[in-house]
């Protein structure tokens, strides 16, 4: 039960970091790290976001986030301003380098696809069963469960 290579987070946690380490020559171009580009996904779709919006489309915590947020405004890329709706929040909007920027990252998702050498439908499938981890995973950290001793056949933490 306890056999490393049967641990679904040490599966999760190796693929993590190689995916991630498959993105950074892609992205070294573009002057972005994994973490920045996220943050510009989610600027590039949703537009300008307050930074607890960002942190909660992120899941990330505004300490996490603001480190990046001021890299990518040293770089040019991204505005921190005080929310006209509600001061005490900051307002993250794209600059137009940062705008611009995005007609570059297009070109990224085909060019992952590519390097990793899967098919498509085995890469969604893989996001729609993520998907559920994700939500699992959140459903347990809402409502810690008592650990019983039951162990199934297959290890699952």
């Amino acid at each position: 039960m306890l056999a490393l290579e049967r641990q679904v987070c040490f599966a999760l946690s190796v693929a993590a970091r190689n995916v991630v380490a498959v993105y950074r020559p892609v992205l070294e171009p573009l002057g972005l790290t994994h973490p920045q580009y996220l943050v510009m996904l989610a600027l590039w779709q949703h537009g300008p976001l307050s930074v607890k919006e960002l942190s909660g489309l992120l899941q990330l915590d505004p300490g996490t986030l603001s480190p990046l947020l001021k890299r990518l405004e040293s770089a040019g890329l991204l505005r921190r301003e005080r929310d006209p709706k509600d001061q005490r929040n900051l307002a993250l909007a794209l600059t137009d380098e940062g705008r611009a920027l995005r007609a570059e990252a297009e070109k990224i998702p085909a060019g992952i696809v590519e390097r990793l050498g899967m098919p498509v439908e085995e890469l969604m499938a893989l996001h729609g069963a993520l998907g559920q981890v994700i939500a699992a995973s959140q459903r347990a950290l809402a409502a810690p469960a008592a650990v019983d001793g039951a162990e199934s056949e297959a290890t699952v933490a």
